[in-house]
């Protein structure tokens, strides 16, 4: 089968369309034939440095398809059903397997590219707000990188939830973009402190969460943000700052850092996990919320794909098309 593979880490231009084995259907799982493929933050993370389990190494988090074949032991599931699916790796390829701990079937009404725009966004940005971040209405949170796939999403599920929702982006363009998803206080990060806008937004109190997707620095000034008894949902390490931040600001406030990872709650508490994306998926097909699909690329052009995302222009999610 053709994937966008490499054989070392590196720049975007390590990525090449090539053949390799085709993967088999897991045990308690199934194959997908891809249609399109939601290209995640962590995929460039680790193209860029990861961890390479072949040679060459399919990189990929997420692909929405056709099941074509079902592993042994596999209930519930049938060839030919619409799905969307998450794993490790392997997703940049025309056939993806996935356990049936990370499937959800896809309504007839949701695109492909849709389907492979949502459980990962939004199941993140979800349990960043709600099962770790404990938002209730009335708060105030601020997004980090909220023109990102999972800071959209945020912005939107915090707005739902009652919140009052801050934003950080590149351009003031992108910024506009995201009002009518529910975002109240814009604030470009490349113009402006966002500490001192976030505390002049709230009148010096400062935010009662924060979800940062950045880490580094930009962490440290969530950090300084935040109101007495604020908490900080610390989600990835996008600007990819090798320095740790100073965290000592937490104590005199009484302020809560937590990390979170949607891939260790698939793994480890796969109920409550896969639950809550099934949910955020019907809410998206009904229109409730909205999956952001900002540019197509060929499965071919992932290097370019890649790319476009580097360069911080993308709105949402980017997506590949075998």
């Amino acid at each position: 089968m053709k994937a966008a593979a490499y054989t070392r880490t590196g720049a975007p231009e390590v990525l090449e369309y090539v053949d390799v084995p085709e993967p088999v259907a897991p045990p308690g799982g199934a194959l997908i034939e891809v249609r399109a493929i939601g290209v995640q933050g962590g995929d460039v993370l680790n193209r860029a440095g990861g961890v390479m389990t072949a040679d060459p190494h399919v990189v990929g988090y997420q692909a929405a398809g056709v099941i074509t074949e079902l592993g042994d032991g596999t209930t519930g599931w049938q060839v030919g059903q619409r799905v969307v699916g998450s794993a490790p790796n392997g997703s940049h390829a025309e056939l993806f397997a996935v356990g049936s701990s990370r499937l959800w079937a896809i309504p007839d009404n949701m695109s492909f590219e849709v389907a492979a725009s949502v459980p990962i966004e939004f199941g993140t940005a979800d349990d960043c707000l709600f099962e770790f971040g404990q938002l209730q209405p009335g708060e105030t949170v601020l997004v980090q990188a909220a023109a990102s796939g999972v800071g959209l999403a945020a912005v939107q599920l915090a707005k739902s939830a009652g919140a009052r929702v801050l934003g950080t982006a590149s351009s003031d363009e992108r910024l506009d973009r995201l009002a009518p998803y529910g975002l109240d206080v814009p604030i470009n990060y490349r113009t402006t402190d966002v500490t001192a806008a976030a505390l002049d937004a709230t009148d010096g109190r400062g935010v009662d969460l924060v979800l940062d997707s950045v880490g580094g620095r930009t962490l440290q000034g969530s950090i300084a943000a935040l109101a007495y008894r604020g908490r900080v949902s610390w989600v990835g390490n996008a600007g990819r700052e090798t320095d740790p931040p100073q965290i000592g600001a937490l104590m005199t406030k009484n302020a809560t850092l937590r990390g979170v990872y949607l891939g260790a709650e698939l793994n480890l508490d796969n109920g409550r996990a896969q639950a809550m994306i099934g949910r955020l998926i019907e809410r998206v097909a009904s229109g409730e919320l909205v999956a952001v699909v900002d540019a197509t690329f060929p499965l071919a052009e992932a290097a370019q794909a890649h790319r476009y995302i580097e360069s911080r222009a993308a709105f949402g999610r980017v997506v590949l098309v075998p």
